[in-house]
């Protein structure tokens, strides 16, 4: 009996061993998702798009013959969990390069501290303007919301929409959301000559929005522009309407989710949004469009369409799959340091969707599927150029144009 108990033992052991042997062989992406905060909804089905990205890779041979496998830290939307997760996944479980966060708040305090690290840090949602600039281990795989809320307005002139007049309201407690609320929205409008005649704050987690509402409806005007995730933003605009106020929504990309018409129902028709991924653009994004969607499926996720953050997260893992490649990624912990400054100094060509790719510190696109352009249904823009998106109830845009880049 006991010869048997010590056979069992052994093999355990020795399972085991080999189970951790194969792991260690395994090149290690840190993802820093966030369950929690005003952008949750988004960051919920990023994952699967990275998922995607690594079956990917892995079905042709993995990265030097290695494969690619994600270890995750989930930041609830929290700036200060964030940097904890940055740090347990720098240095408790030697990843070589972090996907995400997603939001401004969290870069903002990410970035140095993965500068601090030497780990490189790429954001697929982080909008806030020059949040990377200062650091040379952080990357955007995204845009400065002041390029798409340009074309946004270019969109309403080329239509000759009313646009005199406009208001504001965003939400206070959110970097980016006060961002677009103090800075973005109200520059770029008076740039424009529109008028802005006053502006309402929120916090992120309101319900009750029927003192923003009044105020906007005593004085009407002719677009309202919103900083804030989708989720304030759809309460906003749903009771400004119970309220009688006809005001236009326009917005930057923290509002840009495909399900808007679903969610915000007849309020948000006429809302005029940037968005960066066009699912039709090519065979290629129609192909990401349908393996996302069944996934989305399988994992129980009501989505009609990925959204431009989803395809950012994909191509942020592409981009990371090439530099290893052309680093020479041995995935050696004694080397995690020399490895991690290879990936951030490989300069990467070759986008996919008729785009270009640039970023700082030697870091582009590779086989990019998503770009900083913007959704167009018809309004605005060309191939390249970035466009806009409206939309109606029940309905969604039938978009075209993008561009591509990786920002500071």
């Amino acid at each position: 009996m006991n010869r048997t108990v010590l056979g069992v033992t052994l093999i355990a052991a020795v399972s085991a061993f080999t189970i951790v042997g194969a792991a260690a062989q395994d090149l290690l992406l840190g993802y820093l998702p966030s369950a929690g905060g005003p952008f949750a909804t988004f960051s919920k089905t990023n994952e699967i798009a990275a998922q995607m990205a690594i079956d990917e890779v892995n079905a042709t041979g993995g990265v030097n013959g290695k494969k690619l496998r994600i270890i995750s830290f989930d930041t609830a939307g929290k700036p200060d969990q964030a940097v904890v997760g940055l740090r347990k996944l720098a240095e408790d479980d030697k990843v070589l390069a972090i996907i995400g966060p997603f939001s401004s708040s969290e870069c903002r305090v990410v970035f140095p501290a993965g500068e601090r690290a030497g780990i490189p840090t790429m954001s697929m949602a982080s909008s806030a303007p020059k949040l990377a600039e200062p650091f040379t281990y952080a990357f955007r795989n995204t845009s400065d919301e002041g390029y798409m809320f340009e074309r946004v307005l270019r969109a309403i002139k080329a239509k000759n929409y009313p646009a005199q007049t406009a208001a504001i309201a965003y939400a206070t407690d959110d970097v980016i959301s006060k961002t677009m609320g103090e800075a973005v929205l109200p520059n770029l409008m008076k740039k424009a000559g529109i008028e802005i005649k006053l502006s309402v704050t929120y916090l992120t987690q309101s319900f009750d929005f029927a003192a923003q509402a009044s105020q906007l409806v005593a004085q009407p005007t002719d677009l309202l522009g919103i900083g804030s995730g989708p989720e304030s933003a759809t309460r906003l605009v749903q009771e400004l309407r119970r309220q009688g106020g006809k005001a236009r929504v326009v917005a930057g990309s923290t509002i840009a989710d495909p399900e808007l018409p679903r969610l915000m129902g007849p309020a948000g028709n006429g809302t005029i949004i940037p968005t960066t991924f066009y699912a039709n653009a090519n065979e290629r994004t129609r192909k990401f469009e349908d393996e996302f969607l069944k996934r989305t499926k399988a994992a129980g996720i009501d989505r009609s369409a990925s959204s431009q953050f989803d395809a950012s997260t994909y191509d942020i893992v592409l981009i990371y799959a090439q530099a290893m490649k052309t680093a020479n990624v041995t995935g050696n912990p004694a080397n995690v340091a020399a490895e991690r400054t290879g990936i951030r100094e490989r300069r990467i060509g070759g986008t996919t969707s008729g785009s270009a790719c640039s970023g700082g510190e030697g870091v582009g696109c590779a086989s990019s599927i998503s770009g900083p352009g913007a959704r167009s249904s018809g309004d605005a823009g060309a191939t390249g150029s970035g466009a806009s998106s409206t939309i109606t109830a029940g309905e969604n845009a039938a978009p075209s144009g993008s561009a591509a880049g990786i920002s500071r």
